[in-house]
């Protein structure tokens, strides 16, 4: 059973493509994964947890032929992972579709291997777009009600034109028809850096950020909720060095609309590393605009890689956290189907980590990665000015 999806949700078994769209099946461990093939050279798409420390993969095709393949490249901030299949070639191939066409209520295919019962084919529509469910700094799913369960992450959802619009990874274990893809077009983004250099360079602004509420929308004058919130910024960061202040309100990169505060982290990294981008902000209710030459988003523990909110912990926990002054490391958000799930709720305030005292997220993220392996880890918490313990358990 594989069981380290960041998403903390469980993709057990993963599943088998489409025979006529060059599907692929991968064995990593104990578990089946899923692919599609984007080219007729044997590159495969496929979710970056599946082959996550595996120390061999090999593919079987829908026509039965079998293939060993080498990692070429991961990006585990989207969860995508792009497969070469050694001594393969004239194999057939998908087409990508555009995920920024899809629209809510159209008809959508799921084709995979739930629950080891062989190749199935589930149809439903588009539920929602650009939902977020507490992955992580660039939640874009699509909603579906077409069935996807246990088995089904890491393979195509299909349109009705046989254009792939999403990559099927998460579902709601509490829910019926509830199943999230990432989009296509987010695997367009970053498919020729997976391909030439292994990884993805993105852009990095340096600043931590917070959604509008109507009640803050109404203090900062604007007529309605809308954009990104800045709540601290970076000192000697790129946001820092052009001028961010803490209390602007972006609402636009480039030509890019920041409608939510979800959009910025998306926005800032579709750029590359050293480009200028012109950042529109509101300030004490007047608009203005300023140049930034923004860093690079370096790996999570790396230093300085704060380019986008992500919570310590979220991974583990299923939770994210924030720095709240005067209170310390504060639950923002608890993942629905998450380890932490029933355990732990928006506003609660961790003291311990396994007895030892913390005061800021990161602290947090230290203690639970220092702890031991197999164990559940106790948490000392402050919820409604009262102190209880909980244990929660790693996945």
């Amino acid at each position: 059973q594989d069981s380290d999806s960041p998403f903390g949700f469980d993709p057990f078994g993963m599943f088998r493509g489409p025979r006529s769209r060059g599907g692929d099946q991968v064995y990593r461990q104990k578990a089946l994964g899923s692919g599609f093939l984007v080219d007729g050279v044997g590159h495969v798409v496929t979710n970056a947890h599946v082959v996550e420390d595996a120390d061999s993969v090999r593919v079987k095709l829908a026509d039965d032929r079998e293939f060993d393949a080498k990692v070429k490249g991961r990006d585990t901030r989207l969860d995508l992972a792009v497969l070469e299949l050694v001594g393969a070639r004239d194999l057939p191939a998908v087409s990508l579709g555009s995920s920024l066409e899809l629209r809510v209520g159209e008809y959508v295919v799921a084709i995979g291997n739930p629950f080891g019962l062989g190749n199935t084919v589930t149809m439903g529509i588009v539920s929602a777009k650009s939902r977020s469910i507490g992955a992580g700094p660039y939640d874009d799913f699509v909603q579906t009600d077409a069935s996807i369960n246990p088995g089904n992450s890491g393979g195509p959802l299909f349109n009705l034109r046989g254009q792939v619009v999403g990559i099927n990874t998460a579902i709601n274990p509490q829910g019926r028809g509830i199943g999230f893809a990432i989009p296509v077009d987010a695997l367009k983004d970053i498919l020729p850096q997976l391909l030439s250099a292994g990884k993805v360079a993105r852009g990095r602004l340096g600043v931590a950020i917070q959604p509008i509420d109507a009640a803050l929308a109404k203090a900062l004058g604007l007529d309605k909720a809308k954009g990104a919130l800045v709540g601290d910024v970076e000192v000697g960061g790129p946001a820092d060095k052009g001028g961010i202040r803490p209390g602007d309100l972006i609402t636009r990169v480039d030509q890019t609309e920041v409608a939510r505060s979800e959009d910025l982290p998306r926005v800032v990294a579709r750029h590359a590393p050293g480009s200028k981008v012109k950042v529109e902000l509101v300030r004490d209710r007047t608009a203005r605009t300023v140049e930034i030459t923004l860093d690079e988003l370096r790996e999570e523990g790396s230093p300085h890689a704060t380019g986008a909110p992500v919570a310590p912990g979220a991974h583990d926990f299923g939770i994210q956290l924030s720095d709240v002054p005067g209170q310390g490391a504060v639950v923002t958000r608890v993942l629905p189907g998450g380890p932490a799930d029933g355990a732990l709720e928006h506003g609660d305030v961790i003291l311990e980590v396994n007895r030892v005292a913390v005061a800021h997220a990161s602290d947090v993220q230290k203690q639970v990665a220092a702890a031991p392996a197999g164990r559940p880890v106790l948490l000392k918490i402050k919820r409604d000015d009262k102190i209880r313990f909980v244990a929660i358990e790693r996945r």
